[in-house]
């Protein structure tokens, strides 16, 4: 049976994820509709549609500054888009209070490229930051949580290294648990593979199926890397010029005989993708 974990927050019993907690409504965890994103002149976002699975590990793939990061930072409220609706359970987030907004902000985790560690903190104190900024947990409450999650991704003998102390493989585990330590619903990673040697990055894959098997949760992987694509995914989107050129279950995604998703996954120089 999947361990449930039950956390204290701002005053209240929150269970751990229940997966489709959202689902007896019908609404998906996320979903874009008709995104569009410019800065200046550069049209990054232009009616992006994408309908992401619960409880399902997804996997974003583009080209170079085609808007992966972009789409994260909309899915996380961090960006307003400038036409187009951003759902997160069922709430288009544009649409609701502030407040509302920020409690929805916290059912996500994120996992960002280079970890985004505080340098001055050791793992362990990286790893209870939301808890003790978002929470009214006690600290024997909090440090039995954290060390459960410092274990899940194997640093347990790591806890009191500093960020600079430790590799970039541990960095980006520990960074995983920090994303995992509020318990989310959502858990966004982008670029986790950045950095990484081809059996750190295996291994980092493994790690995310491990946890996603005991945890569920809605899962979105950033990446350029096709293995980490052909690992973990259940569904690949294929983002190109601000649109969604490719969305469906992985095996579909890499049987296509579409021109550019063809020559996307398999590196090849032919197609429609150039230097440009």
């Amino acid at each position: 049976m999947r361990r449930t974990q039950v956390v204290r927050i701002s005053g209240e019993l929150s269970a751990g994820h229940v997966p489709n907690c959202d689902s007896a409504n019908g609404a998906r965890a996320m979903e874009v509709r008709d995104l569009h994103k410019t800065f200046g002149r550069s049209r990054v976002l232009q009616g992006l549609n994408l309908k992401f699975e619960n409880d399902a590990v997804t996997t974003i793939l583009g080209p170079s500054g085609t808007g992966k990061s972009v789409l994260i930072k909309h899915l996380v409220g961090l960006l307003e888009p400038d036409q187009g609706e951003v759902k997160i359970f069922g709430k288009d987030i544009w649409g609701i209070a502030e407040r509302e907004r920020y409690d929805i902000r916290r059912r996500f985790g994120v996992l960002f490229q280079d970890g985004a560690l505080f340098g001055s903190m050791n793992i362990f104190d990286n790893t209870a930051f939301p808890l003790r900024k978002h929470t009214e947990m006690s600290e024997p409450d909090i440090r039995d949580l954290v060390s459960g999650r410092l274990k899940e991704v194997g640093l347990e003998n790591a806890a009191e290294k500093l960020p600079g102390e430790i590799s970039g493989g541990m960095r980006k585990r520990a960074g995983f648990a920090r994303a995992l330590v509020m318990n989310p619903d959502i858990l966004l990673f982008d670029e986790p593979d950045s950095g990484l040697d081809p059996v750190r990055t295996s291994l980092l894959n493994d790690l995310i199926l491990e946890v996603h098997r005991e945890h569920k949760g809605t899962y979105l992987l950033v990446t350029h890397d096709i293995r980490t694509a052909r690992k973990v995914s259940d569904y690949i989107g294929l983002i190109w010029q601000g649109k969604v050129v490719h969305y469906g279950p992985a095996e579909e995604a890499f049987a296509s005989e579409d021109p550019f998703v063809r020559q996307f996954l398999l590196g090849e120089s032919a197609g429609p993708l150039g230097m440009d």
